[in-house]
């Protein structure tokens, strides 16, 4: 073979060799996805707020994923509990970042906020655990196998890691489910519509200020749907602490959607600190299979509006929020500690105080918000029970984009009002943990997380 042959057999051979490793580059996913679910329903006879379980109509379910930029792991996790607070959410973002090889800052963990499921707040049992003759109190226990199975799962799902290129952007209005709770009369007074109401008067009233937008966000490979991540704001309860385990209506519209689609469904609950369905709902399971029928036609209007874009980068922000702690009425430090501490005192005014006390020390640190962007598509994650005015306020900071909001990440603050809320009174405000000029702490922070001055 001649010199100048062979020379030219290396180059085609080195050629062709450049050409299969740029192959293998560009076939390399930038991005992927895997999904994980576990069930979190507490073993019978367990606390779920003040009355033990007695029975399971529904599985309690941890639905999300872990999404993989090629650098980093971030989570999205929804859990079919009431609350969590303090050292509980901290807990369960721990394990779901370890799990995920990620970091704790980069795990979102919500609630649905179902009544029918536990209110979890291991920092006041731990309190609990320490006093003379301590009132009944949950099974620390069980919160710590039932987190090892979710971050279980998470591991195990990794081997499923999955490639995503695209984004799918839906939105559909939600016919009769979500209304106000708030109801002003024409006179100017405050009335509550709780979740389930009998009352005709109060149900004829109008729906108010709520969002009746279900978005929906998609995950997929080309036209291939992987995930499909619904947010909407509505109290999502029909039933009240009867001692049953159920994820409600919101919890049946999203099985049969997963079902029916076989695609990997998650929902969120957005801002609805002063929503509920209590103008559709008076406490029938009729009533509940309605509002499950709605919104499961919701949803899949959202999905049928959904338009596909490729995904170029994925953004995750976190912003520290310092929230002030009312000291106010029965909020005294002091005062709660002496309900505490007192063995004869009533048990759940004991366990009440220990949950007051151990927010008042959480708050004394910041708790970080974040937000998710997945191409055109923005996510933010609030804590405690945020009202609508903070969802409408982050969707209207980019008009014509596509803003979701999940509400009920750690429950430490309750109730986050708005000061009009205050000087008006009502549940809401009395319910919250932090002082009304929370409002504007939390909407500056949710101008950073969305990157509007």
């Amino acid at each position: 073979m001649s010199r100048s042959i062979a020379c030219a057999l290396l180059l085609t051979t080195a050629i062709a060799c450049c050409s299969f490793w740029v192959l293998q580059a560009e076939e390399t996913p930038r991005f992927r996805v895997a999904t994980f679910q576990s069930e979190v329903t507490l073993p019978l006879g367990d606390l779920l707020y003040s009355e033990p379980l007695a029975t399971v109509e529904h599985p309690l379910l941890a639905k999300g994923i872990v999404l993989d930029d090629g650098g980093k792991r971030y989570v999205l996790c929804a859990v079919d509990w009431c609350t969590m607070h303090n050292s509980t959410h901290l807990m369960f973002q721990s394990k779901l970042a370890a799990a995920a090889g990620g970091e704790v800052a980069h795990v979102a963990v919500q609630c649905v906020h179902q009544h029918t499921a536990p209110s979890f707040d291991g920092s006041a049992e731990e309190l609990l655990k320490k006093q003379k003759n301590p009132p009944q109190h949950r099974n620390l226990k069980s919160l710590e196998e039932i987190t090892d199975r979710l971050a279980d799962a998470v591991t195990k799902s990794l081997d499923a890691l999955e490639p995503f290129d695209c984004v799918g952007l839906g939105q559909a209005k939600v016919d009769r489910v979500a209304s106000i709770r708030r109801v002003i009369t024409p006179e100017g007074k405050l009335l509550t519509r709780w979740s389930a109401c009998k009352d005709p008067e109060l149900r004829a009233m109008p729906e108010g200020n709520i969002d009746p937008m279900l978005k929906t966000i998609t995950l997929a490979r080309g036209e291939k749907p992987l995930v499909r991540m619904h947010y909407y704001a509505t109290h999502p309860q029909t039933y009240y602490r009867d001692g049953r385990a159920s994820y409600d209506f919101p919890g049946m519209a999203r099985q049969r959607l997963q079902e029916e689609e076989g695609v990997f469904q998650i929902y969120f609950t957005g801002c609805s600190g002063d929503v509920t369905a209590g103008k559709y709902n008076d406490g029938t399971p009729e009533a509940r299979e309605e509002l499950a029928q709605r919104l499961f036609a919701g949803m899949k209007a959202s999905v049928a509006s959904t338009r596909l874009s490729p995904v170029e980068q994925l953004q995750w922000r976190t912003v520290p929020v310092q929230f002030t702690a009312r000291t106010d009425a029965d909020r005294d430090s002091e005062e709660s500690r002496s309900v505490l501490e007192n063995p004869e005192g009533d048990p759940d005014a004991r366990s009440q105080a220990a949950g007051r006390i151990a927010c008042f020390e959480r708050l004394k640190q910041p708790i970080e918000l974040s937000a998710l962007g997945i191409g055109p598509a923005r996510i933010v994650h609030l804590p405690g029970e945020p009202m609508i005015e903070f969802q409408h306020f982050a969707q209207g900071l980019l008009p014509g984009g596509f803003v979701a909001v999940a509400g009920y990440g750690i429950g430490t603050p309750g109730y986050v009002c708005t000061e009009r809320a205050f000087e008006e009174g009502g549940y809401e405000p009395s319910a919250s943990a932090v002082v009304p000029q929370s409002e504007e702490v939390v909407k500056t922070a949710i101008r950073q997380l969305l990157a509007v001055e």
